[in-house]
């Protein structure tokens, strides 16, 4: 795809760059069995890119309950550590990170914590070819706000307009047009359309 227009990517990490959301999934399920809550995998999908803990709240809300918030992130966290396999690089997104990442600035916004996004990015080996990680640690407010690639934007030194990002969900969609920057949708792996954020 033509990307002369912009001087910057920026990549998603789970679902976009790392096919991670699975292990994700299966954390989420174990949790759910756990603390005996309704597990639903399309609604869990749908919350992709957002951070742990704001899911857990998302989980209360939902299901109008009161859980330990913090225990229910925690205990995700756990099961998704504990597991073996988390994932292998998205064929088609890596390919295009490496195939720019000599003429163009390279960043990673994820909603991941920065404790479980640098051991998967460190075993892809995407972590070298990075000019920039923006984790949940990183900013206040997560996505569908446009926090994350805004800061991904300010320590890559760029414009938000001079960036495209590259998203698996719509959230982090909503979340890139509202920083200004026109937006990839990854779909099941693949590249798909790009939304233009001045057309929005």
């Amino acid at each position: 795809m033509d990307l002369s227009a912009y001087k910057g990517l920026i990549f998603d990490m789970d679902g976009t760059l790392i096919d991670s959301m699975p292990a994700h999934i299966q954390a989420w399920k174990q949790t759910c069995e756990l603390f005996e809550i309704p597990f639903d995998e399309t609604w869990f999908y749908s919350l992709g890119g957002m951070p742990t803990l704001k899911t857990a709240q998302a989980i209360n809300r939902r299901y109008n309950q009161n859980f330990d918030t913090k225990r229910l992130a925690n205990t995700k966290g756990e099961f998704f550590e504990a597991l073996e396999y988390k994932g292998e690089v998205i064929p088609a997104t890596y390919q295009l990170l490496l195939d720019n990442k000599s003429s163009k600035k390279i960043a990673v916004g994820t909603g991941c914590r920065q404790l479980n996004a640098l051991p998967l990015l460190d075993e892809t080996n995407i972590l070298p070819h990075l000019d920039a990680l923006v984790t949940a640690d990183d900013v206040k407010n997560h996505k569908p706000e446009p926090d994350t690639f805004l800061q991904a934007a300010l320590r890559i030194g760029l414009d938000p307009q001079q960036c495209v990002v590259f998203e698996d969900t719509e959230l982090g969609k909503t979340a890139a047009l509202a920083a200004g920057m026109d937006c990839v949708l990854i779909v099941d792996g693949e590249i798909g359309t790009l939304t233009k954020a001045a057309e929005q």
